[in-house]
């Protein structure tokens, strides 16, 4: 009889996080049938995606109400299929909105049901805890701060530590990812991550490639280099720069291999969200940028518990990189940033400490931790 196990990635971010869960759970299921809504590094562990991850690669209010319709048929479909099927365990990666309701479809028909990244009901919406509690039958969290909500509302927590800091070195080489993308090892580089969903880019590419040419104006030996998780991202990027006509900026657009971009890099342009955190444990001093639809910031800025909304800063409880939020965010705001980061060597040296420490806090066996507490859901 072939066991079922269901897992939904929602994007990018959400599909390293699952490959590194199901990089231990596999060899404990070897011949187990590993399905749902992933990403190509989730495939490398036998997982099969029944829909593209990417119709679930959407972030903000409003900007979901615009796909809702594709969203809301997946979802039903996929909770219709998994009723039939009834798998041993639901596995949600992040993407809450749209897991919650699955987990709580399955959870009422008997289905076992674990979440793998715990909502930030810690910065924002505390009211979710509600709907996690009718939803999930076992928390995984990747901060340790996070074990003391889940108890305190009395939601079985395993703390499983961040995968990422696993997956990145503590001591990153820069010559190695220079000589691997053709760059000059004695370049000054920078690297613009604009986001991996199609709303993120279209809302940052004009301003990152705006204080991209201020700073090439004040350096014109600087590079710059973009890395693009797909082919719909990197058209969207280009779609982008071609309607804000900034195509003579000097920029190396790359396929993937956001990790080798960033390590290469003196520092960091990067949208609000993971890829801020994947910045932090590969020791690079960054800028922070998020922009939005004007409705979703209106509501959005409203509903915040702390003053910051990049993972660095959280977890150091300060502004330790610079934040630029909505209209903030303009290029010379941007490049003005960039442009300390790349001349005080002190704030570097200071700023690699800070991250060495944040990896050091974070660092765990999360393929072994999370696999157990999985099996013993199952078993249970």
């Amino acid at each position: 009889m072939t066991r079922h196990i269901a897992v939904v990635a929602g994007e990018s971010s959400g599909d390293l996080l699952a490959s590194r869960l199901l990089s231990g759970l596999r060899p404990q299921l070897p011949d187990a049938n590993m399905h749902g809504i992933g990403g190509t590094r989730m495939a490398e562990h036998g997982f099969v995606s029944d829909y593209p991850m990417e119709t679930l690669s959407v972030r903000g209010l409003f900007e979901v109400l615009l796909h809702y319709a594709e969203i809301k048929s997946v979802q039903t479909r996929l909770i219709r299929q998994l009723l039939l099927e009834r798998p041993e365990v639901f596995i949600g990666v992040d993407a809450p909105d749209f897991n919650f309701t699955v987990e709580r479809r399955l959870k009422e028909a008997g289905i076992p049901t674990v979440h793998f990244i715990g909502p930030s009901i810690w910065a924002w919406r505390g009211g979710r805890i509600k709907k996690i509690i009718e939803s999930v039958n076992h928390m995984l969290v990747i901060f340790p701060f996070e074990t003391e909500i889940y108890q305190a509302a009395h939601i079985p927590v395993t703390y499983v530590g961040h995968p990422l800091a696993e997956v990145l070195p503590l001591e990153p080489d820069m010559l190695r990812a220079r000589q691997e993308l053709g760059l000059p090892l004695d370049a000054t580089v920078i690297t613009m991550m604009p986001g991996s969903r199609l709303s993120e880019i279209n809302h940052h590419t004009e301003a990152f490639i705006g204080a991209a040419k201020i700073l090439a104006r004040r350096d014109p030996s600087l590079r710059f280099i973009v890395p693009m998780v797909g082919s719909r991202q990197r058209n969207a990027y280009i779609q982008r720069v071609i309607e804000a006509r900034l195509m003579d900026v000097p920029v190396l657009l790359i396929d993937g291999r956001s990790h080798t971009a960033i390590t290469a890099a003196n520092c960091v342009l990067v949208a609000s969200g993971t890829a801020t955190l994947e910045v932090a444990l590969l020791k690079k001093p960054m800028v922070i940028a998020y922009k939005q639809m004007w409705a979703t910031w209106q509501i959005m800025r409203r509903m915040a518990y702390q003053p910051w909304v990049g993972l660095p800063n959280i977890l150091a409880g300060e502004f330790l990189v610079p934040e630029f939020l909505q209209n903030a965010a303009t290029p010379t705001a941007l490049a003005d940033a960039l442009w300390k980061q790349l001349h005080d060597d002190k704030l570097v040296a200071r700023l690699k400490q800070r991250f060495l420490e944040m990896h050091h806090s974070l660092l765990r066996d999360s393929a072994r931790e999370s696999a157990e507490a999985i099996l013993r859901v199952i078993n249970r």
